[in-house]
């Protein structure tokens, strides 16, 4: 895997990240809430931005703490073909995942999380008034998905770790914007004027597609890693006799 391909591969993560639709959804509540509670425009992007941010740092810390783990567990670069084969299995299970159960059987975007978290995060972004609050929220819309970003995460974590000190700066940074994207792209429609109610309208108008693309993106990346590290170590192997 050349420094091409390993970015490739951690801006793919960081797009399938994005697809998750938990950190979106809290986002456009926070959103919802503070403009019927009569909130300025200004106040409205800045809680958004606040959220923004929020999400950005726990994402970073927890790609740059699994990373670390897995630099402490393989002492080096040299990652086994059993660990990359599990994460193609990992990456094939979440993909069918997300076609599956990924929406509950309801009207609108309900997303299959725990009750009760879910109704943590709604609770909280209807009391949240401040950039400080949006702040923590952000934080934990992302600890609120973790059972499907870790997947992700865990790809991006195992490409760094072969990356020079420089390149995993730049690797981890380049993740957490992609991972971002979809909330910048709605802070930048909220802060262009649009009605917050439009993005809801269109996340399901075209949910089934996004369920189905992101579904298709996972398996792809799955397919993807498992040839070029498992397949080619195989061939190499047999080769070698």
């Amino acid at each position: 895997m050349n420094t091409l391909q390993a970015f490739i591969i951690i801006a793919t993560a960081g797009l399938i990240h994005a697809s998750f639709q938990l950190s979106l959804s809290v986002a456009t509540l926070l959103s919802g809430h503070a403009i019927g509670k009569g909130a300025s425009h200004l106040c409205v992007v800045r809680l958004l931005s606040s959220f923004v941010i929020g999400a950005g740092i726990m994402t970073t810390l927890l790609v740059s703490t699994v990373a670390l783990l897995f630099i402490s567990s393989f002492h080096g670069t040299e990652i086994p073909t059993i660990v990359w084969a599990s994460t193609s299995g990992l990456l094939f299970g979440l993909g069918i995942a997300m076609w599956i159960f990924y929406y509950r059987k309801t009207a609108g975007t309900t997303l299959w999380i725990p009750r009760n978290m879910a109704y943590y995060l709604s609770k909280r972004t209807k009391e949240t008034k401040d950039s400080a609050e949006a702040f923590a929220l952000g934080l934990g819309s992302v600890l609120a998905e973790i059972m499907f970003i870790i997947v992700p995460i865990i790809v991006t974590s195992l490409t760094l770790i072969r990356l020079s000190p420089g390149l995993q700066i730049a690797g981890i940074g380049l993740y957490a914007v992609m991972s971002l994207s979809s909330l910048i792209i709605v802070l930048l429609i909220v802060g262009s004027g649009h009605k917050i109610s439009s993005i809801q309208k269109w996340r399901e108008t075209n949910k089934h597609f996004l369920q189905f693309a992101s579904g298709a993106g996972i398996i792809a990346l799955g397919f993807y890693i498992y040839a070029a590290e498992v397949a080619v170590t195989a061939t190499r192997g047999i080769g070698s006799y």
